[in-house]
């Protein structure tokens, strides 16, 4: 009795299963497509402007770091960015580590 009900569901499985690829091919490119327009395409323009932010950093502007440290550029080259993050006190960064450039204009002061 088992064996049985075993044989008729496989066989109605294996009679729809060619004509059910077309649709299933269907299906899985238009959910490339949803993934490609929403997440994938936005992150790459992202990270292109990102890139021309950072390769555009130049001496006097106000940087944020990976880390979280503040400091104003004081010298750059292809590589490397010296930031002053206190008065005489100066750090290397590898430039790609560079978050954010900030504008000092639209940053709020601190409540002293």
């Amino acid at each position: 009795m088992l064996i049985s009900t075993a044989f008729a569901q496989s066989s109605g499985a294996a009679a729809s299963g060619p004509g059910g690829f077309l649709p299933l091919l269907l299906q899985m490119a238009a959910l490339g497509a949803v993934f490609w327009f929403l997440l994938i395409r936005p992150q790459q323009k992202r990270m292109k402007e990102h890139k021309a932010r950072i390769e555009a950093v130049k001496k006097g502007d106000q940087v944020v770091t990976g880390g979280g440290l503040v400091g104003k550029v004081v010298r750059v080259d292809e590589i490397y960015a010296d930031v002053e993050i206190a008065t005489g006190v100066k750090v290397k960064l590898v430039k790609a580590t560079i978050t954010d450039v900030v504008d000092p204009t639209a940053a709020k002061p601190a409540n002293d």
